[in-house]
């Protein structure tokens, strides 16, 4: 795609970077084939094709973006599905960041949705913020149908039925491994999981230090930025970010770090990608360290030879998270794990469509989201499975609202298989508060 910056723009380093983008598209619209927007809008400009046109002529012309602009690119999932379709390799999600930044610094939205958009900010990334926010939802939900605006109305019904009691195993500690120490590794306990779900960083611990693995939750490390930063909201998902580098480096110049193991893939591709998002700031260094041991949970665990398993008569059905198979590249890893633990695996149709939970994009376009649910749901549900399980929280949470089958992480069966505890989501009783246990520490 030939572009027309001028030299004074390029001097800016994110101009220059989608000036590399925009150059490398083709316009082959082989995107357009696998763009869950395109799918079931079908208006070329909710592809990825329709929106790099956008993006163009809004950064060459510098100008303030439109309402028109602005809505296609809201509309946007970030599923990056459009970048494993593309032979030409345009690296699509540093663009859409790129125009996302741009469009939160100049374009002024209507007040609803400017607050709307502030308090998701100030409130989900922050677990004990979300955690009462979850419990205010619950008592609202059954007035849900009240509420006038469609993302009110998803935010209430989205709400678990249970809010878990908190974690003290997600406080800064260490964990010992069991018999010899293998490795030496980070876990991020990240934000919202910690609010949503405990089971699955209890789940982790115990697996890892059972496979010989020291399990470390480093002092000042929390949320990984990608909330914010989805929004376009730089300065605060820089913020959040900068703490983690500092925490995870300090550890790796202290007693060492083998990995920083992150069992929420939609974390995980934000933190892989903290190299290039502090390319040009005092933490470059160090964020291309902790990007280059960053890895999800089924990376970590394919090294660590999980001890195979027998035939269990349980069918999983696994859903593949857009940021883990898309955003990360990794696609076999935790169907093979499933597999070696003894568990039968089948994958739905269309298995490289969103699920349209895409971090808060549920919450802000409701409409489109549910029509994804609702497909991503019956595909699942037609293959007949005992379990449905993914790899990151919010698909979770997505695909749960919607099914009567049992939801749980990868990781959490992976436990179970190993000796640990039979996921609480596949009991009967599972929607009672869970008590949660003290994993020890190492010593």
């Amino acid at each position: 795609m030939k572009t027309e910056f001028t030299a004074e723009q390029l001097k800016d380093p994110s101009i220059e970077r989608s000036n590399q983008i925009l150059r490398s598209c083709v316009h082959c619209g082989f995107c357009t084939a696998t763009c869950p927007t395109y799918q079931v809008l079908g208006d070329e400009l909710d592809s990825p094709r329709g929106r790099i046109y956008l993006i163009k002529d809004m950064l060459e012309n510098n100008r303030v973006p439109d309402a028109k602009t602005v809505k296609h690119i809201d509309r946007c999932l970030s599923c990056l599905a459009c970048m494993t379709t593309c032979p030409s390799g345009v690296h699509y999600m540093h663009l859409v960041d790129h125009a996302r930044e741009y469009i939160e610094e100049r374009y002024k939205r209507p007040v609803g949705e400017r607050a709307l958009r502030w308090i998701l900010s100030k409130i989900l990334p922050y677990p004990g913020r979300f955690r009462l926010a979850l419990l205010g939802a619950k008592i609202g939900r059954p007035f849900a149908f009240l509420m006038p605006d469609a993302r009110l109305k998803a935010m209430l019904e989205m709400a678990p039925k249970q809010v878990p009691p908190v974690s003290r195993n997600d406080d800064p500690q260490a964990f010992a491994p069991k018999g010899e120490k293998r490795k030496r590794v980070a876990l991020m306990t990240g934000c919202a999981q910690r609010a949503l779900n405990t089971d699955i960083n209890d789940a982790t611990i115990r697996l890892l230090t059972r496979l010989g693995c020291e399990v470390v939750v480093a002092e000042g490390a929390g949320c990984c930025g990608a909330l914010t930063h989805h929004m376009g909201k730089t300065r605060e998902s820089h913020g959040t970010a900068a703490k983690n580098i500092r925490a995870w480096a300090a550890e790796m110049d202290g007693e060492g770090l083998d990995a920083i193991v992150i069992n929420t893939s939609g974390c995980g591709t934000t933190v892989k990608d903290y190299g290039h998002m502090f390319r040009n700031e005092a933490l470059a260094e160090d964020a291309a360290r902790v990007s280059g041991i960053a890895m999800d949970i089924s990376e970590l665990l394919m090294q660590l030879d999980l001890p195979e398993g027998a035939a269990k008569d349980r069918v999983v059905a696994y859903h593949a998270a857009c940021s883990l198979q898309h955003g990360q590249q990794i696609k076999t890893y935790p169907k093979d794990l499933l597999k070696r633990a003894g568990f039968a695996v089948v994958e739905p149709a269309d298995s490289h469509l969103c699920c349209g939970s895409a971090g808060t994009y549920n919450l802000m376009q409701p409409e489109i989201s549910k029509q994804l649910k609702a497909r991503k749901i019956e595909t699942l549900e037609a293959k007949g499975p005992d379990i449905i399980a993914a790899g990151n929280i919010g698909c979770m949470i997505q695909i749960g609202s919607g099914t009567g089958v049992p939801v749980v992480h990868t990781v959490e069966l992976l436990d179970w298989a190993t000796g640990g505890p039979r996921p609480p989501a596949l009991n009967a009783d599972h929607n009672s508060a869970p008590q949660v246990p003290d994993l020890g520490r190492a010593p």
